[in-house]
């Protein structure tokens, strides 16, 4: 199964490169929650390769919502990660793929089709970077560390905008980066280019490939406040495990202002 969704990640991921800086067509699921005919087309492509090779298995993708079966099976599936980078042109985006197993995921694939980047996980396995195992970083400090974050599509009309984490993060790390594809930020924490991510109203597409090759790589992923991390809860932090705490403490930061 691990094989067949790296296979389809790719397909996937050829088609959107192949129709990136093309003429689009782009819609609106929010005043700044943009969706794209090549999105559109990327999710048929993957639910028509599990719904051939794996017919009964539930699947969960971001357009689409939920099809529902009795399987213990569920693939969950962002067909674009970085939709409005690549409305942009902004070549930072990916393919993500993950697969549950009786509410556990066992298996997740992020492909970046810009960079020909391939990350893998099988729990129990490690993680990989095309083929070859990756680990987190062994930065020990939040001062010396890099971290990543997003900001929610309601961040004009909610009072969870992400922006006091920010502003304590910016204060405690040595950088911030704000790259607009999550996927791949957990995918970065994996392989050691991130140390630390924090994000909050992120969905299940967004989360659970990335958080199992985080996870595989040696990295820790909780909630904001360091208890378990559900893929169908708002809160992810992830990180190399020697800053996790201090992660904590600074995002606690933001909850007593």
């Amino acid at each position: 199964m691990l094989n067949f969704a790296i296979r389809v990640a790719r397909d996937a991921g050829r088609l959107l490169r192949d129709r990136l800086g093309g003429a689009i067509d782009i819609g609106h699921k929010g005043s700044i929650n943009l969706v794209t005919d090549v999105e559109l087309a990327s999710e048929k492509l993957i639910r028509e390769a599990i719904a051939t090779h794996y017919p009964r298995h539930e699947v969960l993708a971001e357009e689409g919502g939920l099809s529902e079966s009795s399987s213990e099976y569920r693939w969950i599936v962002d067909p674009l990660d970085g939709t409005t980078n690549y409305a942009h042109g902004y070549p930072i985006f990916c393919v993500s793929i993950a697969l549950e197993f009786r509410g556990e995921v066992v298996a997740g694939v992020v492909y970046d089709p810009m960079r020909d980047e391939l990350f893998t996980a099988e729990r129990g396995t490690g993680a990989a970077l095309n083929n070859r195992a990756i680990h987190v970083s062994k930065t020990g400090a939040l001062l010396e560390s890099i971290l990543s974050t997003g900001f929610p599509y309601d961040i004009k009309t909610s009072t969870l905008t992400n922006l006091n984490h920010w502003e304590n993060f910016a204060m405690n790390a040595q950088a911030l980066r704000r790259d607009g594809a999550a996927a791949l930020d957990l995918c970065y924490v994996a392989c050691g280019r991130f140390d630390g991510f924090w994000e909050l109203n992120l969905s299940p597409w967004d989360t659970a490939a990335g958080a199992l090759i985080a996870s595989e790589a040696g990295g820790r992923v909780t909630d904001f406040a360091g208890g378990v991390f559900s893929n169908y809860k708002p809160e992810i932090v992830a990180s190399n495990r020697l800053i996790h705490q201090r992660m904590i403490e600074v995002l606690e930061m933001g909850v007593t202002k």
